[in-house]
């Protein structure tokens, strides 16, 4: 792969630099392809004496250096001729040295490289299935008042799909909870919650026939709204009459699906009760605590998550970090705890969509679930506009102690240039990113 004129460049404020100039807290960046060195970036602040001898050793043209980020400067040119008075013997036993060790890790990179290739594997294939499950969604919901009998089979043929999917492959909710399709935004909002209904479902260890069932009921949650004119849903200040009616979306939802005639209790219970809340403010009814139906607590979840990440005004969207916090902290009286425990337990710490700064200052995507025993640690994707995003880098913070991260960063705080990079790539897009541009 021959490198870009851009690699081979100096970049607005570099440096070029050589071999004998390197040293621990110097920034390099190596102007070749990604492939073909050891190294995990391009583009980095050297943390050790033995990096320092590997780039030495691949007798690279030209070394560029960004002073700016050097936590040291490099070295004086003149210590050239000193590095050059080693023994043969000696200089000759290190150069196969570094050699057998740049093998070695270009053998671990391409084993990671194969991960990356299997995690963008079955993101794209969750994606897929995504897109086809919007799709079918949409037409349910769009002729459920002519043929509800045939929208809720379609419903049900996703809520299974969907559940499947789920309990085989858990980071298949980074796409399924993805975008929020264009053409129809009630259909990815109920694709939304139902995803993080499961969830929080699996979490609970509810048996697969109930979470089908609990997709069904997620899935069908505001079907009441289709009577509804868009001035009052998309009206974040409603007067009391048009509350009123928003309101009674629930109940109507309710008798509509009843109509069809094959949901059972606790699908309706889900589109009767997702807006009410456990300390008895909600409605339709002011039910509270284990009043509630479970599969209503559960939804009530997963819907107040994903509008305060999706809000009706985008400008007020949070962050998935900031939504979980708000619930835990402003909110957790309305919700039932154990239940939002699970939740917060399930999203991780930094939840799929999350952007945030690493400890070194790189900035990433989180495109992956953590493990259990190791909550700050999920998969990241890096910015690293020097990389293709079809070659993008994914680590995978569980399994490299050097990397961690400092801080989780709003979306709306990141130029657009790297939002493009990070988060169209696997449709991770919490928070109408479409609206920004």
């Amino acid at each position: 792969m021959p490198s870009s004129p851009d690699a081979v460049t100096p970049q607005v404020g570099e440096i070029c630099i050589d071999a004998s100039q390197l040293r621990p807290g110097v920034h390099v960046r190596l102007p070749i392809p990604w492939i073909e060195h050891q190294f995990m970036f391009n583009s980095f602040v050297i943390a050790d004496d033995e990096q320092a001898r590997l780039i030495a050793a691949m007798q690279l043209p030209q070394i560029f250096c960004d002073p700016t980020r050097c936590r040291i400067p490099p070295l004086p040119r003149e210590a050239l001729a000193a590095a050059e008075t080693v023994d043969a013997a000696a200089n000759a036993a290190e150069k196969a040295r570094l050699a057998a060790v740049a093998a070695a890790r270009m053998a671990e990179k391409q084993q990671r490289s194969r991960v990356m290739d299997q995690l963008r594997e079955r993101l794209e294939k969750t994606q897929q299935h995504f897109v086809g499950a919007a799709k079918a969604v949409g037409g349910a919901i769009r002729h459920f008042t002519v043929n509800p009998r045939e929208a809720v089979k379609q419903i049900g043929k996703v809520s299974e799909d969907s559940t499947a999917a789920l309990l085989a492959d858990p980071d298949s909710a980074i796409a399924l909870i993805a975008e929020k399709a264009q053409e129809d935004g009630q259909a990815a909002h109920a694709l939304s919650v139902m995803t993080l209904a499961l969830l929080i479902g699996k979490q609970a260890q509810l048996p697969e026939q109930a979470l089908r069932a609990l997709g069904i009921g997620a899935l069908l949650h505001d079907i009441g709204k289709t009577s509804i004119s868009s001035s009052i849903l998309r009206n974040s200040e409603r007067n009391r009459h048009e509350e009123a009616i928003y309101q009674n979306h629930c109940r109507a939802g309710q008798d509509l699906a009843a109509r069809a005639g094959n949901l059972s209790p606790p699908m309706l219970d889900a589109i009767l009760s997702h807006h009410e809340r456990f300390d008895g403010s909600g409605f339709p009814d002011r039910l509270a605590g284990n009043a509630i139906p479970l599969a209503a607590r559960l939804v009530a979840i997963a819907n107040r998550f994903d509008n305060l990440v999706n809000p009706i005004d985008y400008r007020y969207a949070l962050s998935p970090t900031e939504a979980l916090s708000t619930m835990w902290t402003r909110e957790k009286k309305s919700f039932d705890a154990t239940l939002l425990q699970l939740f917060v337990r399930a999203m991780g710490v930094y939840p799929p969509g999350s952007i945030v700064q690493l400890g070194d200052g790189r900035v990433g995507a989180v495109v992956g679930s953590a493990p259990p025993g190791k909550p700050l640690k999920p998969k990241v994707m890096i910015y690293a506009p020097e990389i293709p995003r079809r070659q993008s880098i994914i680590v995978d913070l569980a399994d490299d102690d050097t990397i961690a991260i400092e801080r989780p960063l709003r979306l709306h705080d990141r130029p657009a240039e790297e939002l493009d990079y990070l988060l169209p790539r696997r449709k991770i897009n919490w928070s109408y990113l479409a609206e920004r541009h």
